[in-house]
């Protein structure tokens, strides 16, 4: 029931209740006591709206690391309003792979990517894995690996097989590439992956997660697909290349953006683009920046309600799709001040939906207003 239906249901009851309340004996009496408690119960239901429960027909993620997913403070949270978590950056390659032994075997720590996974298991939360082949997360040995290109690809599909099946039936999705586009064109970025292993690695590694897990869905993820058009097209060229080969189950939008752009009409017809592919979709990295340019120094109540417009759009959006592309709806990270653009960027900001003391911001209720 959402969040409209119960005020309605609460508003006739009450109007019910109050016809009843000038009677005091027999029949009447009863059946008013029986409305004020039905009052109580729907009272209580709305009370108990969550982002999770909000979303019907789609998952709802957050990202998280090892220490939160430990911390009393974000297990209740996390277990209260989402039912799917994204490791930030602990199911990285940069995280998991540590060298070459003596034998050539891959030398793994999987510490970090364990504890999110099991935190997962032990909560009924989807896990979606995030990511296995990115530019920024390569380990320094590996920077400097001295093979051949065809020892280097071996060395990658032997991680890719072993990241995924260590995860078979734990991991219900996987970023299998990450951010393989470049900016504002429609070409490769340039990369380790693109110069030892050529222009179709990113087939390569979709084929061996594919062979690991064939039960797994597989997804590509990227910045930008909504506002750089040579870089879209690009994608979507990739993506096509990928579904013609049957190794692509869904698209990732990572969604960083700020609170007056892109508009709702863009986010739509960006949108589509993966529809029409009939591929799942995942708004994957939500996060909404207040102070891209850095010129205020205070959350006002303006930037507030901006903020919540903005999300409000993006729900809305990602709730109009057909329900046999929904996938999940990921917030990236929790409360504001664990957010990566302040690390980034270096300007105060307030991009996420609960505020430094795990309060709800105008932003929770623009999700929950959406889904209405």
């Amino acid at each position: 029931m959402t969040t409209k239906h119960i005020l309605n249901v609460l508003t006739g009851l009450l109007l019910l209740t109050s016809l009843f309340s000038t009677r005091s004996r027999g029949v009447d009496k009863g059946l008013s006591q029986t409305l004020n408690i039905v009052t109580v119960a729907e009272t209580k239901s709305l009370q108990e709206v969550t982002l999770k429960s909000a979303a019907q027909d789609f998952l709802v993620g957050v990202a998280v690391n090892p220490l939160r997913v430990k911390d009393s403070m974000y297990k209740k949270f996390y277990r209260q309003e989402f039912n799917s978590i994204t490791a930030e950056n602990a199911m990285k390659m940069k995280s998991i792979l540590k060298g070459i032994d003596s034998n050539g075997n891959l030398i793994y720590d999987w510490t970090r990517s364990d504890i999110i996974v099991d935190f997962a298991e032990s909560n009924n939360i989807n896990v979606h894995g995030h990511a296995l082949i990115w530019h920024e997360s390569i380990p320094d040995f590996l920077q400097g690996f001295s093979g051949t290109n065809k020892e280097f690809e071996l060395l990658i599909k032997t991680y890719v097989t072993d990241v995924v099946t260590r995860y078979k039936g734990k991991v219900g999705s996987w970023d299998v590439v990450n951010e393989a586009i470049g900016d504002n064109t429609s070409t490769l970025r340039n990369s380790l992956f693109l110069e030892r292993m050529g222009e179709d690695y990113v087939k390569k590694c979709f084929q061996y997660a594919r062979n690991a897990d064939a039960s797994v869905k597989l997804l590509y993820n990227d910045y930008n697909l909504v506002s750089d058009q040579k870089k879209q097209e690009g994608t979507f060229a990739l993506i096509d290349h990928l579904k013609k080969n049957n190794l692509i189950d869904g698209v990732g939008y990572q969604m960083h953006i700020n609170f007056d752009a892109p508009s709702k009409s863009e986010i739509q017809s960006a949108t589509n683009q993966i529809v029409k592919r009939k591929l799942l979709v995942h708004f994957s990295e939500l996060d909404v920046k207040v102070n891209p340019n850095g010129n205020i120094n205070q959350f006002s109540k303006q930037r507030a309600l901006a903020q919540r417009n903005k999300v409000q759009d993006v729900v809305s959006v990602y709730n109009d799709i057909p329900k046999a592309y929904k996938y999940a709806l990921t917030i990236w990270g929790l409360k504001d001040n664990d957010s990566w653009i302040i690390t980034r960027y270096g300007n105060k900001d307030w991009p996420l939906l609960f505020d430094d003391s795990f309060t709800k911001k105008e932003a929770y209720q623009g999700f929950i207003d959406a889904l209405d």
